[in-house]
């Protein structure tokens, strides 16, 4: 039987991996070599479609490796028939009334023009973007007491709202922790360790045995997590990848992993 590897790292990505307005990782580097060179994998834990998390794997290096796709309602390339949950969904979307329906535009509503307005992605990547198979992400336009009647409506019908770092996704209710149960059941790792920034991050920092919760000043800070009173779960002060990269060398050095290397490199 395989050994079970050290550790497992698990990573949302806007606002955390990737800078939340040039989405760049280059800040990351450090650690990233530090993960590549002692053989932990990166899973990756986004809203995002498989397509763009396949893209991002493949721009890290990482292709082949598990990932978590839309906020956690499916994992990357699990069903081929995973089309047939984003269209329930919309259907569920549209059956509200109008007067809930309509301050929501959700990526289904906008054409790849309009997604990358609101995202700052390329034309080819805002495509990507409404490659949706799980869930979907939109903007709320209402007033608050709207948005938690509109909340309540959806979740009348198995649907569930979660605030990410960007927009509200829809989805069935599957969260990036059931993702991460998964993938933990896949490569039985001895530690595992979750990086996040937004309310869709909490239940995967909280399920993690360390978690981080990056710093990220265009949102409001994520408030307190049980984690954080017996430091399982702590903050960091630079926002981004600058935070991430911090945290994980931290980490891998209060591990004592930071000098282990891959055992497939000797």
């Amino acid at each position: 039987m395989k050994a079970a590897t050290s550790l497992v790292v698990f990573s949302d990505l806007d606002g955390t991996l990737l800078d939340h307005d040039t989405y760049s990782w280059s800040a990351a580097r450090p650690a990233l070599s530090a993960l590549r060179r002692i053989g932990a994998p990166l899973i990756l834990s986004s809203s995002k479609t498989a397509v763009e998390i396949a893209k991002i794997q493949k721009e890290l290096g990482i292709s082949g490796l598990p990932a978590i796709v839309e906020n956690g309602a499916g994992l990357l390339d699990a069903r081929p028939d995973a089309a047939d949950d984003y269209a329930r969904l919309r259907l569920q979307l549209d059956r509200l009334p109008r007067d809930l329906r309509a301050p929501f535009e959700g990526f289904g509503d906008m054409d790849a023009a309009r997604v990358a307005q609101i995202t700052g992605l390329s034309l080819g990547d805002a495509a990507n973007a409404k490659s949706r198979a799980y869930s979907e992400p939109g903007l709320w336009s209402g007033d608050a007491q709207t948005r938690a009647a509109f909340i309540t409506a959806l979740a009348a019908q198995g649907v569930s709202a979660r605030e990410g770092g960007r927009f509200l996704t829809l989805s069935f209710g599957a969260t990036k922790a059931d993702g991460m149960a998964q993938v933990i059941s896949q490569l039985k790792p001895r530690y595992t360790l979750a990086l996040g920034d937004a309310p869709n991050d909490a239940e995967m920092l909280t399920a993690a045995d360390f978690g981080v919760i990056v710093a990220n000043p265009s949102r409001a800070p994520l408030p307190p997590l049980s984690g954080e009173r017996g430091n399982q779960i702590i903050r960091t002060q630079h926002p981004g990848p600058e935070g991430w990269n911090m945290a994980v060398l931290a980490i891998l050095k209060q591990l004592d992993l930071d000098q282990e290397r891959d055992p497939t490199h000797g």
